[in-house]
């Protein structure tokens, strides 16, 4: 079994919202959910050792993709920014749920690459902190520190709405990421205060100009956590050829994004999605941006992933398929671990 360190999930949002029906976020990892796609059993099961565990403020009202067109486009608007003190609120405890796990040994938030090692030689689910869109931090990046202090280790500057440090992309098919302004002064400082305090930044939300933008300022490689190739499903939030051939020039990474909108060449929401959609994704990318700059991101439980993976019990199958299409031991190590902790140390100034 070829273990797995994946570099993008919305657990902790579910158990946080199950924690408010009344659930117990503990009993749900350790004996697993009848829902979502991660628990210690299934991830037990298909090999997933870890991951970046985001804390994700929900938008206030559903987000839908719109009607599509007789072709099968669809242009979903923009969510409205958010109120940062109710971020903040939902934020702290979407954090607390993640030390509660900590404290209940159901995994261990690491803080460094050892931490992840270590975990994956002991079997503990080896948990990184992300924050996908920075509604919860003030300007003056004090909430910063704050999260830093209780493990935040990545962090996406905008999810797909706008805030204080920048412009998200939308949910739009067909259509490109150029779609509109990148970071706003106060996204400039967050970069450098990224920089500064080791923590990785993470640009699959973010326009085209807010690629850019964070390339020139960074002293870290860009990173897109949960992302495909815009060539092969031309979603506003896949890569375009140029910001594939920058992170290969600076040695960044670009993980796999499981979600079926993501993968299909129409762009459809169909669980009925081939391994072989995932597959050409890959050789895409490893052909664009090479074998070292290419993982996993899978997205799971924040979108439907198709109904051959399922949920993470099922990453074995996207492994051998992988095998099958020609990669080797050595190539699916890179893939399925390595490539993310080389980036993350570096991120985290440890090379």
């Amino acid at each position: 079994m070829q273990p797995i360190f994946d570099g993008h999930n919305d657990v902790l949002l579910r158990l946080w919202r199950n924690m408010q029906a009344g659930g117990d976020p503990v009993a749900e990892m350790v004996n697993g959910a009848t829902s979502g796609h991660i628990d210690l059993p299934r991830a037990k099961e298909g090999g997933l050792a870890g991951g970046l565990c985001a804390i994700y403020i929900p938008n206030s009202g559903p987000m839908t993709l719109g009607q599509r067109s007789a072709g099968g486009g669809y242009a979903a608007p923009l969510a409205p920014p958010l109120e940062r003190h109710s971020s903040l609120d939902i934020a702290v405890a979407e954090a607390s749920v993640a030390l509660r796990l900590d404290r209940a040994g159901v995994w261990k938030l690491c803080r460094s690459t050892s931490d992840i090692r270590d975990c994956m030689n002991t079997g503990t689910f080896a948990a990184v902190l992300h924050m996908e869109g920075c509604e919860a931090i003030d300007a003056d990046l004090v909430a910063l520190e704050f999260f830093y202090g209780v493990g935040l280790r990545s962090l996406g500057p905008v999810w797909s709405r706008n805030n204080i440090f920048g412009h998200g992309v939308p949910f739009a098919y067909p259509a490109d990421p150029d779609t509109g302004p990148g970071l706003t002064d106060a996204g400039k400082a967050l970069v450098r205060e990224c920089n500064r305090l080791g923590i990785l930044i993470d640009l699959s939300h973010i326009t085209e100009k807010g690629f850019w933008d964070v390339v020139g300022l960074s002293d870290q490689p860009p990173i897109a956590s949960h992302s495909n190739a815009h060539a092969l499903t031309p979603v506003a939030r896949n890569l375009t050829d140029r910001q594939l051939d920058a992170i290969r020039e600076r040695k960044g990474l670009v993980g796999l994004n499981f979600a079926v909108t993501m993968l299909r060449s129409d762009g459809r929401e169909l669980g009925e999605t081939p391994l072989h959609d995932m597959v050409r994704h890959i050789d895409y990318m490893v052909e664009r941006a090479g074998i070292d700059c290419v993982a996993l991101g899978s997205d799971f439980d924040g979108a439907m992933v198709p109904k051959e993976i399922n949920d993470a019990s099922g990453l074995q199958t996207l492994v051998e398929a992988l095998a099958s299409a020609g990669y080797g031991d050595a190539e699916l190590r890179k893939i399925c671990q390595e490539n993310w902790l080389r980036v993350l140390g570096q991120a985290w100034h440890e090379a």
